[in-house]
């Protein structure tokens, strides 16, 4: 894993959205089609401005997933990582096809359709983050699995994972966050080809020095993150504090 050290969000940003925007052009000199993953969060924020401003990008070739989503939220919840991705992205650029997780459909039936989804063709580029308890996507310690045999599957989210998403401002209360999600599971994220993991801010200090320090264990999911040999993490000072 190659850990890249930056000032500032926006940098983190930039530098995270030229690597990706220079993959997804070396791919396509070779196939015709590139399949991404990307993560919903505010610390995504910033990669994603640049990507849909992006001028190089040709959407037209790409099919994107997204890697979560709340079960049980209202369609038009501005909080469901659909609509987040939406607003951020896929409103604004002509991707070939964009694959949603719907959280209000039954949970069996919405795993069984995405999975076949997802395996259709290899994972090229995932773009990723890291949650304060050390999960990707929502896989959670408690729920994490290294060997999972799923796809995807349903969780129930651990109150640190809950209490992040008050943290990051997305719900006023611990009361909102719901309590249960659909998640892609580790194996499916580390099948992606090229992986991207932005971690900014300085709530984040703990989960990047476990990441970094500690053993691989699902203790903190996101060591896995280590064993990839194309993951790129990219910091800020803030996030990187506790691994100087």
């Amino acid at each position: 894993m190659e850990v890249q050290v930056f000032a500032s969000r926006k940098e983190i940003g930039e530098a995270a959205g030229k690597a990706v925007e220079s993959k997804i052009l070396e791919l396509l000199e070779k196939k015709n089609e590139i399949r991404m993953i990307f993560a919903a969060a505010p610390s995504q924020n910033e990669v994603l401005a640049y990507l849909r401003q992006s001028s190089q990008i040709p959407w037209h070739h790409i099919t994107a997933f997204h890697m979560d989503e709340y079960i049980g939220l209202a369609p038009d919840a501005p909080q469901r990582f659909a609509n987040f991705l939406k607003a951020h992205l896929f409103d604004h650029v002509a991707c070939k096809a964009v694959h949603l997780i719907d959280g209000n459909q039954n949970t069996d039936a919405e795993c069984r359709r995405y999975a076949a989804l997802v395996a259709e063709k290899p994972i090229d580029i995932v773009c990723l983050g890291i949650g304060e308890n050390g999960h990707i996507a929502f896989n959670d310690p408690p729920v994490a699995d290294f060997d999972d045999p799923e796809i995807i599957k349903t969780v129930e989210l651990d109150q640190e994972c809950r209490q992040q998403q008050v943290n990051d401002g997305c719900f006023a209360s611990l009361e909102q966050v719901p309590q249960k999600a659909l998640t892609l599971t580790i194996p499916t994220l580390m099948k992606g080809s090229f992986l991207y993991c932005l971690v900014p801010g300085k709530t984040k200090q703990m989960a990047v020095y476990k990441t970094l320090h500690q053993e691989v264990s699902t203790d903190c999911p996101a060591t896995i993150l280590k064993t990839h040999t194309h993951c790129k993490m990219y910091l800020d000072i803030e996030s990187y504090g506790k691994s100087i």
